[in-house]
C-alpha cells in the first residue's frame, strides 16, 4: 500500500490549484518552497518576471503558507523591488495571520494555513523588462519555524 504524506499531497494540490487558477489577467504567479519549514532571514524569496507593458495596472499580491505551529499572529515582510534599470525600492508590509482570539484567518485544512497578502494595487510598471522581487522576513526571530512557501502573483488589474 502506498503512504502519501499529508504535507507533499497538499502541495502537490496547491500547484494544481494555482495552475488551474490561472485566468488570462495573471501575468506572473510562483512560489518558493521553504528548506525544512525554517525560513532564515538570510534566505530570501527571489521572484522575476519580464513586464513589457508600462501603460496597463497591476495588482501585486503574497501569499504565505505556515502551519499551525506558526508561532506568533502577523508577519512582516521587506520586500525589495529591482527594477530593469538596476535602481531598487524597499517596501515594509505585514499582515495578520491570526485574529486577537488567536484564530486563523485565511484557508486551510488540517494544519496548513493560507494567508494572502496585498502589496499594491493598480500599480503601474514604468520600464520594460525584467523585475526582480526579493522577499525578507522581518521578524525579530532569526529563524521562522512553520513556514511552508512563500508565494507572488501579478495580475493585470480589470475595470
Amino acid at each position: 500500500m502506498i503512504k502519501i504524506n499529508s504535507k507533499h499531497f497538499f502541495m502537490v494540490a496547491f500547484t494544481a490549484v494555482l495552475l488551474c487558477s490561472c485566468g488570462r489577467n495573471i501575468i506572473y504567479t510562483d512560489s518558493v518552497k521553504i528548506p525544512d519549514e525554517q525560513w532564515s532571514m538570510y534566505d530570501t524569496g527571489k521572484f522575476a518576471c519580464q513586464i513589457d507593458d508600462t501603460i496597463g495596472s497591476y495588482n501585486i499580491s503574497f501569499s504565505v503558507r505556515t502551519s499551525t505551529d506558526y508561532p506568533y499572529r502577523n508577519l512582516y515582510m521587506f520586500i525589495v523591488t529591482t527594477f530593469p534599470s538596476g535602481s531598487s525600492q524597499t517596501d515594509t508590509i505585514q499582515s495578520q495571520l491570526r485574529n486577537e482570539k488567536g484564530e486563523w484567518l485565511g484557508k486551510g485544512v488540517g494544519d496548513i494555513r493560507e494567508g494572502i497578502i496585498p502589496y499594491k494595487s493598480n500599480v503601474f510598471f514604468p520600464e520594460k523588462g525584467e523585475y526582480h522581487f526579493k522577499v525578507i522576513h522581518g521578524m525579530r526571530d532569526t529563524v521562522l519555524s512553520g513556514v511552508y512557501d512563500i508565494g507572488m502573483k501579478i495580475s493585470k488589474r480589470t475595470k
